[in-house]
């Protein structure tokens, strides 16, 4: 049993508060199951400006595919949230100053550990994320395989890093002679076809100030270093890894899960800004070649992403690698390292040691979970997620807007039917890879606390029986004991 305060050393009696953020949580799901009691239905999408408004993902019944790894949901919507009454009646008492019983959750909880289901070995992390208290370990401290659930670190080191405001740049730059165009990555997956057709407009206004119709092309990928594919590549669920990249190189119009890749994105995007530029007026002599931008040469156009919180929403909430690798890469530039997969790993661990996080045992060979040497504790996931809920670090909160609400959006919305509690309440990022199965997020109790779990197991025999097992551990932290 690890001791009852993860963060180290005496608690505060500002740590002990229930703290606001965690009514702001309990007041969202109860919002949920309202919206869904009521069938209403909305149309902006999950990522408006950044901030997450996961209780919407219902309305868009007809996209609900899922992320890498973990497969495509049932297009059936869930009925009502069993859920809603629970979280309404916990908001109308004052259950939530109730402190969580852990020999409860103890007996609670064990019996679920030892389903056949989970494989040959299974560790768990239970805190509350107000006081940080641990309230139910097994094998917490064990470095095991996270599968996805290392986009947690991944998302919540980029936000600390740069901020939830940051936004990754695509430029055109030209040269003093004003001959040669260069688009300059930026390391932007999102860089869509739209942005490339507003890039190239402005670039073709300068050219034409300049009294120039025809422009070399070449394109600047310099931004990332290192090997552009990952160890599992050439692979449908990531792009070879680089600065310069549209639509995250997918070749058949989706935007997430898995997908044909081009072999070449950085090419291709280079490509595709050319018949933009035709479009536009300009001449484009001779097939785009990679090279850096010229010395001195002037930035004539700019698209800049959305902002960091958004892409962290998009990347947790999708189960996003290309968008992972992306945000590991710019917290390495952030921390003055290799913006390759080492300098990632360093980077991403450096921030999460300023954060004062468990990191023993931790080993981050990637940013999305796709690579099976990542090593991560469940105290080091519950970690990361009361540092997203402490409500002194509003620039984390991201990290779990975007986690997936259980049978409603994203990896999650092909489980817990409308026949489990859990349903509407919990919220967690999955993770899947072949005998590797893992679910870590977070859960109003019976109780009215925020807590934080992760579930990691190993040996499983296939992702069909282990979910529903993980599920039913997630769903007996919300259900008051019998």
């Amino acid at each position: 049993m690890r001791p009852s305060d993860p963060w180290g050393g005496p608690k505060s009696p500002k740590s002990r508060r229930t703290g606001p953020y965690t009514w702001q949580v309990i007041a969202g799901s109860a919002t949920l199951g309202l919206v869904v009691a009521a069938g209403a239905v909305l149309a902006a999408g999950p990522w408006d400006r950044g901030q997450r408004k996961a209780e919407r993902a219902l309305a868009v019944a007809a996209d609900r595919t899922g992320g890498a790894h973990h497969g495509r949901p049932t297009p059936d919507g869930p009925r009502p949230a069993p859920s809603a009454p629970a979280v309404l009646h916990a908001l109308g008492t004052a259950a939530q100053d109730a402190p969580q019983d852990p020999a409860g959750l103890r007996d609670t909880l064990a019996p679920l550990m030892g389903a056949p289901a989970l494989g040959g070995k299974v560790a768990a992390s239970v805190i509350d994320t107000a006081t940080g208290e641990q309230l139910y370990a097994s094998g917490a401290a064990s470095p095991m395989t996270p599968a996805s659930t290392i986009k947690i670190a991944t998302t919540l080191a980029a936000l600390s890093a740069l901020g939830p405001d940051h936004r990754i740049a695509t430029t055109a730059a030209l040269s003093p002679d004003s001959r040669t165009l260069t688009l300059v990555g930026g390391g932007d997956p999102t860089l869509g076809k739209a942005a490339l057709r507003s890039i190239a407009a402005d670039a073709a206004d300068a050219l034409r100030e300049d009294d120039r119709t025809s422009v070399r092309l070449t394109y600047d990928t310099s931004r990332y270093t290192g090997p552009v594919l990952h160890p599992i590549s050439p692979n449908e669920n990531i792009a070879p890894v680089t600065a310069l990249m549209v639509d995250e190189g997918r070749l058949d119009g989706t935007d997430r899960g898995p997908a044909p890749r081009t072999g070449d994105p950085a090419g291709d995007a280079a490509r595709a800004f050319a018949a933009e530029l035709r479009k536009a007026g300009v001449e484009v002599t001779g097939e785009p070649r990679a090279a850096r931008a010229a010395d001195k040469a002037r930035t004539v156009a700019t698209h800049r992403s959305a902002p960091l919180s958004a892409l962290v929403e998009r990347t947790l909430t999708n189960s996003d690698n290309d968008i992972a690798e992306a945000l590991a890469r710019q917290t390495a530039i952030a921390k003055g390292e290799s913006a390759d997969f080492a300098g990632a790993r360093r980077a991403v661990t450096k921030e999460l040691k300023k954060l004062k996080v468990p990191v023993a045992g931790a080993h981050l060979a990637d940013g999305s979970g796709l690579d099976r040497d990542d090593r991560v504790t469940p105290a080091l996931l519950t970690t990361l997620l009361a540092r997203a809920a402490d409500p002194d670090r509003p620039g984390l909160r991201p990290v779990l807007t975007g986690l997936p609400v259980a049978g409603f959006s994203g990896t999650l919305g092909g489980r817990y039917r409308e026949d489990s509690e859990g349903t509407g309440l919990i919220r967690a990022k999955t993770g899947t890879l072949s005998g590797v199965n893992s679910l870590a997020g977070t859960v109003v109790g019976p109780q009215g606390r925020l807590l934080a779990f992760a579930f990691l197991a190993a040996g499983s025999r296939s992702a069909a029986e282990a979910e529903p097992a993980l599920d039913a551990l997630a769903t007996a932290l919300a259900r008051p004991a019998r």
